[in-house]
C-alpha cells in the first residue's frame, strides 16, 4: 500500500493543497497507523498536514480511524475523558487534581497521555507521586473506578500506533495530526464496539482553534466541554475562570456552560511555589484531604461537569461514523 496519492493532494502548500475527504482521511490514518507505508511517507504526511492543517472532514476520519485502534474500555455509566499532553512549565499541573475532585464525586475518570516529556511536568508522573497506580488495561482502569479513583493510562498502551505517530515529533521537530487527534480520542466502546456516552474534555491555546474545535465537536455530534485550557492542560487556570462551552449531541448548550470570569479572582488561590511533581503532588494531597481550598475555578469547573454529565441522557451522543 502506499499513501504517496494523498501526500500529492494535501502536499502542495499552502494555497495550492486540496483537502481529503472524511473517508480518504480514514484510510489515509489507518494506513499510516497499521504500519503500512515508509518512514519516508508518515514524514511527508506529517510535514505536509502541517503546512496545510487539518479541515473539520480530515479530522473526523483520522479520529475514527485512531479510535478503532485504542484499547477498549468499557464504563458501565457516562466517563470523563481527560486528554492530558501538555503537561507544566510554568504553573504546577492540576490535572491530576480536576480528575481527583470529580472521582469524589463518583464520576468515572479516564485522563491519558505521554509518561514523559522532555522540559515538562506530566501527569503521569504527578499520578505515580499520589500513589496512583497507571492502568495497563481495561482491568486495571475499571478496577480504579471501582475504587472511586481516576485512571490514568499512557498512550503507549492506551494506543501504541497513536503513540508511534506522536514520537515522530522528535524526529522531524514539528507537531502532526496525531496530536490532535489524541486530545480527541474516545477509547469507550460497548462489546459490540458502539460508542458509550462521555464527556471529553477539549481544551485550545489560541482562539483559532477555539473555533475550529466547536466546528468539529458540532459536526461529529459530540459531548464536550470546550476551554481555553491551562499551558494545554484540560483543566482550568486557577487563577481565573475561563469560558466553559458545553456540547451535547453536537448541539452547543448555553444553559449548561459558564461564561468567563473577567479579570483576576478577587481571592486567588495560594499555589505552590514549585511546579515539580513531588510538590505538586503534596499540594493536590492537602487539597483532596480538606487542609486547603480547592480553587475556585476548578470546582466551578467541576459543578459545570456534572451538570453536563446529567444532561448525557437528553440527548443522543457518539461519533458521527463515516459515510461510505
Amino acid at each position: 500500500m502506499s499513501i504517496s496519492h494523498y501526500i500529492k493532494e494535501i502536499g502542495r502548500g499552502k494555497e495550492g493543497a486540496r483537502s481529503l475527504t472524511q473517508p480518504q482521511a480514514y484510510d489515509l490514518m489507518s494506513q499510516v497507523l497499521d504500519g503500512r507505508v515508509t518512514d519516508l511517507e508518515v514524514g511527508a504526511f506529517a510535514l505536509a498536514m502541517r503546512i496545510k492543517g487539518e479541515t473539520t472532514d480530515e479530522l473526523a476520519g483520522f479520529l475514527e480511524a485512531a479510535n478503532e485502534r485504542c484499547m477498549p474500555v468499557r464504563p458501565t455509566k457516562p466517563a470523563v475523558l481527560l486528554a492530558s499532553y501538555n503537561g507544566a512549565r510554568k504553573l504546577p499541573n492540576l490535572t491530576p487534581l480536576l480528575a481527583l475532585l470529580l472521582a469524589q464525586e463518583g464520576v468515572p475518570v479516564l485522563v491519558h497521555g505521554p509518561a514523559h516529556d522532555p522540559g515538562r511536568i506530566t501527569t503521569a508522573s504527578i499520578f505515580h507521586d499520589l500513589g496512583l497506580p497507571l492502568a495497563r488495561e481495561s482491568g486495571d482502569v475499571e478496577a480504579a473506578w471501582s475504587r472511586h479513583e481516576p485512571a490514568f493510562m499512557r498512550v503507549e498502551q492506551l494506543s501504541p500506533p497513536l503513540a508511534k505517530l506522536l514520537d515522530v515529533r522528535w524526529t522531524v521537530g514539528l507537531r502532526n495530526p496525531g496530536h490532535t487527534v489524541a486530545k480527541l480520542l474516545d477509547p469507550c466502546r460497548s462489546a459490540g464496539g458502539h460508542p458509550l456516552p462521555t464527556l471529553r474534555l477539549v481544551n485550545y491555546t489560541h482562539p483559532e482553534y477555539g473555533s475550529a474545535h466547536q466546528e468539529f465537536l458540532a459536526h461529529t455530534r459530540a459531548n464536550a466541554m470546550l476551554l481555553r485550557g491551562t499551558e494545554g492542560e484540560p483543566v482550568a487556570d486557577p487563577r481565573r475562570s475561563p469560558k466553559l462551552e458545553v456540547c451535547i449531541g453536537g448541539q452547543w448548550r448555553d444553559d449548561l456552560s459558564m461564561p468567563a470570569h473577567e479579570g483576576v479572582l478577587t481571592e486567588l488561590p495560594v499555589l505552590p511555589r514549585e511546579n515539580d511533581a513531588a510538590t505538586t503532588a503534596h499540594y493536590i494531597q492537602s487539597v483532596i484531604s480538606g487542609e486547603k481550598p480547592a480553587p475556585a475555578p476548578l470546582l466551578r469547573q467541576v459543578e459545570c461537569i456534572l451538570q453536563a454529565l446529567r444532561a448525557l441522557p437528553e440527548a443522543q451522543g457518539g461519533v458521527h461514523e463515516r459515510t461510505a
